[in-house]
Parts: C-alpha cells; sequence; structure tokens
C-alpha cells in the first residue's frame, strides 16, 4: 500500500487535524519490556536527518518507521524499542523537526519531518531555549521526544503570534488553553 502523507496543515479544520491524529497508530513501545540492550549504530542529526553506520538513511519510509520505535528516557538518552530489543540512538538535538505551523481554532498544529501532526497543548508543550537574540523552540512529541521548530516554522509562530498581539502578551502564544513564550 503506498504511503499518503497528510494534506497540508493550512488546508485542514482542527477537527481533521485532530482526525488525522488519532488515526496514527503507533506501536505500543511503552508496554514493552526487551532482553537485549544494545546500540543501534545510528545517529539523528540536528537538521533531522537520520544516519546508520555513517550514512545518511534515504528512505523516508525507514525513518517513518523507526520514528514510530523512538523514545527518550529519563536521562535524556534516546532509544530504538521493539519487543525484543532497546538500541541506543544518538540525537544532536532533537528527534524531529517541526516543519510546519497554522493556527486552526483554539490550537497551534504543527507537522514534523516524519509527516506526524502534533497539536501543541497541555500533553504537548512548547519550550523556548537560547537567548532573544537566537531563540529555540521545542515541542514535546511522544515518549519524551522533541521536535525543534526549523527556522521558516519559527517565523510562521512569530507571525500568528503578532497578528494575535504578541508585543502587548510578552511574546506568548496559547494552544489548547496553555500558555507558552517564544522568547526566553
Amino acid at each position: 500500500m503506498p504511503y499518503e502523507p497528510p494534506p497540508h496543515l493550512a488546508g485542514l479544520t482542527l477537527a481533521q487535524i485532530a482526525e488525522l491524529v488519532e488515526q496514527r497508530k503507533l506501536p505500543p513501545v511503552e508496554g514493552w519490556a526487551p532482553q537485549k540492550v544494545g546500540d543501534s549504530q545510528m545517529r539523528i542529526a540536528a537538521d533531522g536527518t537520520w544516519f546508520h553506520e555513517g550514512d545518511p538513511i534515504r528512505r523516508e519510509a525507514m525513518v517513518r518507521a523507526f520514528a514510530g520505535l523512538l523514545m527518550r528516557d529519563e536521562d535524556g538518552q534516546h532509544w530504538l524499542v521493539t519487543p525484543f530489543e532497546k538500541l541506543s540512538i544518538a540525537v544532536e538535538d532533537a528527534a524531529f523537526i517541526a516543519v510546519d505551523c497554522v493556527r486552526a481554532g483554539d490550537a497551534l498544529a504543527f507537522r514534523l519531518n516524519t509527516d506526524d501532526l502534533v497539536i501543541a497543548g497541555p500533553d504537548h508543550p512548547l519550550r523556548v531555549e537560547g537567548s532573544a537574540e537566537n531563540p529555540a523552540l521545542y515541542l514535546a512529541v511522544r515518549r519524551g521526544c522533541e521536535a525543534r521548530l526549523n527556522r521558516s516554522t519559527w517565523a510562521q509562530l512569530a507571525e500568528i503570534a503578532l497578528a494575535e498581539g504578541a508585543e502587548h502578551n510578552g511574546w506568548q502564544v496559547t494552544s489548547k488553553g496553555e500558555s507558552f513564550r517564544l522568547l526566553p
């Protein structure tokens, strides 16, 4: 069955985005207790490129499959988890990159480099790092993993904030009843 990416965020309502999020079925990684622990020989670069044994993984379907098995523990270590193995994976910055953003109703919806859709809110907060001159925004995705907003997505979010009076509210945006700062 060929892969069909979700439609562009700008053309969707919040209900449609929420339905697409709900339809995404992920493996039940949290319930697995693999006995074998090792190293995957994989790395996710800061730009979101996945590598195995030093070579980029060029098949997007493989990256999407691996991303569904990804988790981060309390110590910040990322893991690929299957029912049989738990393999470490090096992550330079964040496991995902947020590549698109849209205001949909009372929510901010994001598309990731893996075509996952995430709605910011209490379960998926935004956090800011860096400095006012060079802010870095991160979105909680799942299982401890985060997505860093790329430059164009940060610009989209800044435009949304400006349209909503950011210069008067301390550069904050709201999503699903939660407020998030855009500057450190």
